[in-house]
């Protein structure tokens, strides 16, 4: 088993991959104790069978630039195939800038092919490669050195077993003609968009239990100084301060340290210095928020959206029955909330959109407008005209 430790190399392989249809890459990383992943060892394999089709590259090692792994990502004559590529695209991103292009994901081909909506490696490796798969390092720490033989072998299995997984995957989308639906999917993985997290939009993930647009003030405020001080210093988010203790803070509103002191949920470590002396400035912030800045609660939860329940309920049967009928995971197609928009009267959701559209989309409108009926026949739902 090879593992690359000099640029060199690296520049070595990427120059052989470079006169292959194909490579499979995949990534071990650490983010436990980071905002930003850490990249640990890189996997990357081209067809064949000999030692060299498939090795390891130690990003750890000093001196060791991965700029001819890059270069190969820019290649456009090969593609750079991935498993579930979001976190891997992430690093490379933040790292330098750069996604691998073209780009193929195993996990969203195999959903587009009827392997279902959890459409793991281990499954597609046991399902297409028709091999085993040793999980035991999985959840290693892959940033100790040095590695052993066993970290290794998991390793390196990731992307040798890719190669036959994204062969027949390609070969499946080829004769069904939908390489354009996995298009679609990937081209949101490869924009910039999906990866830049602004600090003044982080408290749109918080869930709240209240409506109150001060409190949604004072909350955006401490989440906008919690984001911004975890991407300066890389720390995860939860280190600087957890969701429970930024909702008790926006509830209490404290104006002072002695204050903050009383609070049941804040890290010991958030009580003092600069974190303590950027919460107090973020509560301050959103109490001193105009009126008309404050931010609303969403309007796309189930209550405000006042959805029809029992159209919704059809409208799950109905993509029940379509993504059955075309051998597609639901998850692809749409969510719990997409349903819900329509049923509600939204239009402008993802689902009625693209290759969506002719899967289910364009069905689930007629079905809203009375012009589809459904009916159980057996173990299977029809569709029909009214």
């Amino acid at each position: 088993m090879i593992t690359i430790t000099t640029t060199e190399a690296l520049a070595d392989f990427c120059a052989r991959a470079a006169s292959h249809p194909y490579v499979t890459v995949d990534t071990e990383f650490l983010r436990e104790r980071t905002y930003y992943s850490k990249l640990c060892l890189v996997q990357l394999a081209v067809p064949g069978e000999a030692d060299e089709d498939a090795v390891l590259v130690d990003p750890l090692v000093d001196g060791l630039s991965l700029d001819p792994l890059y270069d190969l990502f820019r290649d456009e004559s090969v593609v750079k195939v991935f498993h579930a590529a979001r976190q891997d695209l992430e690093i490379f991103f933040v790292e330098a800038g750069v996604f691998p292009k073209p780009l193929f994901d195993t996990q969203v081909a195999a959903m587009v092919c009827g392997f279902g909506d959890q459409a793991g490696y281990e499954t597609l490796v046991r399902k297409i490669a028709k091999a085993p798969m040793d999980k035991s390092s999985r959840f290693t720490d892959w940033s100790r050195r040095p590695l052993t033989d066993a970290q290794k072998t998991y390793a390196i299995g990731d992307v040798t077993h890719l190669r036959g997984i994204y062969e027949h995957l390609a070969a499946q989308l080829e004769s069904s003609g939908r390489g354009r639906w996995v298009e679609e999917e990937l081209s949101i993985l490869t924009d910039p968009a999906t990866y830049t997290i602004h600090p003044e939009d982080a408290w749109k993930r918080l869930k709240t239990r209240t409506n109150s647009a001060r409190f949604l003030g004072i909350a955006k405020e401490l989440a906008r100084f919690r984001e911004a001080y975890a991407q300066s210093r890389n720390v995860p988010r939860n280190r600087v301060m957890k969701d429970d203790a930024l909702m008790e803070l926006a509830s209490t509103k404290p104006r002072n340290m002695q204050e903050l002191g009383r609070s049941r949920l804040l890290l010991r470590e958030a009580r003092k210095g600069e974190i303590a002396e950027g919460i107090l400035k973020a509560v301050t912030a959103g109490l001193e928020m105009a009126q008309e800045d404050l931010p609303r609660a969403s309007e796309n939860s189930r209550e405000k959206l006042q959805v029809n329940p029992a159209l919704a309920d059809l409208l799950r049967v109905l993509l029940k029955a379509r993504c059955e009928q075309e051998k597609v995971a639901q998850k692809l197609i749409a969510s719990a909330a997409d349903l819900d928009a329509l049923a509600a009267g939204k239009r402008d959701v993802q689902t009625l959109t693209g290759w969506r559209a002719e899967v289910f989309g364009h069905d689930a409108l007629r079905l809203c407008e009375g012009k589809l009926a459904l009916a159980a026949k057996g173990q299977r739902v029809e569709v029909f005209e009214v």
